[in-house]
């Protein structure tokens, strides 16, 4: 008589489990990619800029948060393969950009015109990106396992307040910028400090 392993409560980074949430993430950037859009689009003024901000935020917890905790983030291993999936997750949004978005022309020639006109600048910081908010992001979910239950609440609250200090904190020092831009500077920012925070703890 055979008996199965089960598989692991923890540390997930086998192919399949990387694989298919990293599609799962690049979806949902897809998914706010046109959500953004729509705003910029169809809504105008201060309140556009707000929800395109909020767009940016809630896309920008879920794909730190989510690979964390899928692959249920506690060592080294877990770490690593939400980083993996975070990059998976950029890798397939891209596939849906140059298949869908770019055709349709879902983007102003200022998009390209930054990169000198050339559609594929944006690339190499977008997979860097991706897989450096899911590292941090599990890094984060690691740390606040090892402490407690690490649910997604209480890991995007210091994270969510964080950034939205750093904005007011941005303005009021008379520095301008686009709202959303500045909402996803400050969160990478706030996400990268309690990152160095988690490291810097005792277990």
């Amino acid at each position: 008589m055979s008996a199965t392993a089960a598989p692991d409560a923890s540390d997930r980074s086998d192919f399949r489990t990387v694989t298919l949430g990293g599609a799962k993430i690049g979806l949902t950037t897809a998914a706010a990619v046109v959500a953004f859009l729509l705003v910029s689009r169809h809504v105008p003024g201060l309140g556009g800029r707000m929800l395109e901000m909020l767009v940016v935020l809630a896309a920008g917890m879920a794909v730190t948060f989510l690979p964390g905790q899928w692959t249920a983030a506690r060592t080294g291993e877990g770490i690593a393969g939400a980083a993996a999936m975070g990059l998976v997750g950029t890798i397939t949004f891209m596939t849906i950009d140059i298949v869908a978005l770019r055709p349709l022309g879902a983007y102003s020639w200022t998009w390209d015109a930054i990169g000198g006109n050339s559609t594929w600048w944006y690339l190499p910081i977008w997979w860097m990106l991706g897989t450096f908010l899911a590292w941090m992001g599990a890094i984060v979910m690691a740390r606040e396992s090892a402490r407690g239950e690490a649910n997604l609440v209480r890991l995007a609250t210091p994270t969510l307040i964080g950034t939205i200090l750093l904005v007011a904190l941005a303005r009021l020092a008379g520095l301008s910028f686009a709202l959303p831009v500045g909402a996803g500077a400050a969160f990478t920012i706030t996400l990268a400090g309690q990152a160095v925070v988690a490291l810097a703890r005792k277990p």
